[in-house]
């Protein structure tokens, strides 16, 4: 458990550097609510970002994206729905992502999944 743990940490720290990379800035990390739990929140111009991160070392399990299933995405949903709300961010532009890290032989690869539909 502690080994899946570092490495779902490892991919959140890789897709965070991802994003600043690209221009994204990062509002929250690990954004937790009695609704649920968002892995980063983040601006990308005008658009805020709610984004979900996966992390897999093989393929074993399938697609890292396939990981988010219907209770994760309510639960990401609802969580931001209230971050949505609390923030007052109730006219902005949102989006929902996905990115998918993969650790292969101690390099990392990204593919971001950008407007998944829930």
């Amino acid at each position: 458990m502690y080994e899946r743990h570092e490495l779902g940490k490892d991919g959140e720290e890789q897709a965070t550097d991802y994003l600043k990379n690209k221009g994204y800035e990062i509002i929250e990390r690990n954004y937790e609510c009695r609704q649920g739990e968002i892995d980063i929140i983040a601006k990308d111009k005008e658009e805020y970002v709610f984004i979900e991160v996966k992390t897999r070392q093989n393929l074993h399990y399938g697609m890292p994206a396939e990981a988010v299933t219907p209770v994760k995405e309510k639960h990401i949903w609802n969580a931001s729905k209230y971050y949505i709300y609390s923030h007052k961010l109730e006219n902005k532009f949102i989006r929902f992502d996905v990115i998918e890290v993969y650790k292969i032989k101690n390099q990392f690869y990204i593919n971001h999944i950008k407007q998944v539909m829930w």
